[in-house]
């Protein structure tokens, strides 16, 4: 146990609940459901990057939640030849959020690391999706009992990295952010986002980017147990 950490704050999307492998389940039954002929894998391929891009673009306040919605549809379906009016896209956007989260499978270790870190240190969740699912990901995945508190940007106003979202975590959880560490796989958004406030920091790194030699990375959820 690091003693000098009381408190472990977690993103959610992509570091726990495993947003690739439940998001395909939730395109397949909106494909069903709207009739859309495309092969999955095929437009995954597509969509992947171009929601990961509409994500970045929405941290930064470069496009509202109602653009990253219907724009992350909308320009996937480019390349298919489908195009769709703005009610259209509205549609297929709640039918994705509506499906998204039925399916809840998490990432590879992650509840076993929480049992392992729940024993030791009080747990929490620091996230930028959207609200009105982020609770039923929690509840549905049977992970929502191990965290004291959740934060999201959309209460605060603002978005990880920006330091007032981190504050507001704290301030919630009643921790110091030099007892505090926050684990997360967006370099930008988790990593630099806490260190601007004094946080520790453990980058998630299953995407295996390049990051500076001097930041604390694990590829696998369980590798956490050496810094924790």
């Amino acid at each position: 146990m690091n003693s000098k950490i009381t408190d472990v704050f977690f993103d959610l999307d992509h570091t726990l609940w495993d947003f690739d492998r439940n998001s395909a389940l939730a395109f397949e039954r909106v494909f069903s459901s709207h009739k859309i002929s495309i092969i999955l894998p095929e437009f995954l391929k597509i969509y992947e990057p171009i929601n990961f891009d509409y994500w970045k673009l929405y941290r930064e306040d470069r496009v509202s939640k109602q653009e990253l919605r219907r724009g992350r549809f909308r320009d996937a379906f480019v390349p298919f030849g489908i195009r769709y009016n703005e009610d259209e896209l509205d549609a297929l956007a709640t039918s994705y959020i509506d499906e998204l989260p039925k399916d809840n499978h998490l990432l590879e270790g992650a509840m076993e690391i929480l049992e392992y870190l729940a024993l030791k240190y009080r747990l929490h969740i620091i996230t930028n999706g959207f609200a009105e699912v982020q609770s039923l990901k929690l509840e549905n995945s049977g992970i929502s009992h191990y965290f004291k508190t959740v934060t999201t940007s959309e209460e605060v106003g603002l978005k990880k990295p920006h330091p007032r979202v981190f504050e507001t975590a704290l301030s919630k959880a009643n921790a110091h952010p030099s007892a505090s560490i926050m684990i997360g796989d967006t370099f930008e958004a988790d990593i630099m986002g806490a260190e601007k406030i004094g946080m520790s920091s453990l980058f998630y790194n299953y995407r295996n980017d390049s990051v500076p030699p001097h930041y604390k990375v694990v590829t696998h959820l369980m590798d956490i147990k050496s810094h924790l």
